[in-house]
């Protein structure tokens, strides 16, 4: 009689696969912007703006303010008559267009950013106050809000800026006045969402003051819609202070702005267009820009978009 003897026991070495971590909707929105070649474009123009801007004694090529008569109305370099001395031409008084446009970004810069802040701190006190306490004051802040949406906002910026006189400091202030509404209903529907949770119940019952839960615990919470509304309102701002400029409202005549590079140059439009184009264009695509990239930091702070 023979036996069997049990087949010797075989081991798998083959180990269990780990299973691949998901990237986090952050990362993977993050990627899908790098791959986005225009959101790409729009940071890339952004960037040198604000180079221009920092450093624009380095990199203009002349004087924005030096006048040269006998070079006036000369056309950009690739055009008959130009020179290689001035690449975009000069403008009636002989100064160089380019120097006057790169010059021109550091007065939009500082306006838009100047007052997108302010409003921005206006409009987050207020929308915090407003959906945080609700009752009274949210009806009270809100009717304010209401009151300032029924005045167009350029209208209300020129009467304020007819009261108490051009310069930049006003202009910012004027801006930042003009602008808070849109920060202000932002952040008060957000605090209306989150006055109800859990953490904010939570701080509440350990005697956390109503200033503390909203700096620590609201405000933290608002930054990411913050942050877009207040690159779109940079963009508006931009726009806005050159057409107080160009209505010699705004800026003081000798700062070099692109609003009042405009007013300048629609006297030439049909002889030298070159001297009211340039900044133009320069404004145009630095509002686009900016827009573009306040969309594109709009969907980094909204993942959602991205867990399909």
């Amino acid at each position: 009689m023979t036996t069997t003897s049990p087949a010797p026991a075989t081991t798998d070495d083959r180990t269990p696969a780990v299973p691949a971590l998901a990237p986090s909707p952050r990362a993977a929105a993050l990627r899908t912007l790098l791959r986005n070649r225009l959101a790409v474009a729009a940071f890339a123009f952004v960037a040198l703006i604000v180079i221009c801007a920092l450093f624009a004694p380095l990199i203009a090529p002349a004087d924005p303010d030096a006048q040269d008569l006998l070079a006036r109305l000369q056309p950009p370099a690739w055009m008959h008559g130009g020179s290689d001395a001035h690449l975009l031409g000069t403008d009636q008084l002989g100064r160089d267009l380019l120097s006057r446009v790169i010059y021109g970004t550091r007065v939009s810069l500082l306006v838009g950013a100047g007052a997108a802040l302010l409003a921005g701190v206006i409009g987050t006190v207020v929308g915090l106050a407003s959906g945080y306490f609700g009752g009274w004051p949210d009806r009270i802040l809100m009717r304010l809000a209401d009151v300032q949406l029924a005045f167009p906002a350029i209208l209300l910026a020129l009467a304020i800026v007819g009261f108490l006189g051009s310069g930049l400091w006003y202009v910012i202030l004027v801006l930042g006045i003009t602008g808070w509404v849109s920060y202000a209903r932002v952040v008060r529907s957000e605090v209306l969402s989150l006055r109800s949770r859990d953490f904010i119940t939570e701080a509440h019952a350990i005697g956390v003051g109503h200033t503390a839960i909203m700096r620590r615990h609201l405000l933290p919470n608002v930054m990411a819609p913050l942050a877009t509304i207040g690159t779109l309102h940079v963009a508006a701002a931009v726009v806005a202070e050159a057409s107080l400029s160009y209505l010699g409202l705004g800026v003081p005549k000798e700062t070099v702005t692109w609003g009042s590079m405009l007013a300048d140059g629609q006297l030439y439009l049909g002889t030298s267009w070159w001297v009211a184009v340039f900044p133009g264009v320069a404004l145009m695509l630095t509002s686009l820009a900016v827009n573009i990239t306040g969309d594109a930091l709009r969907d980094v702070a909204d993942p959602k978009a991205y867990r399909r």
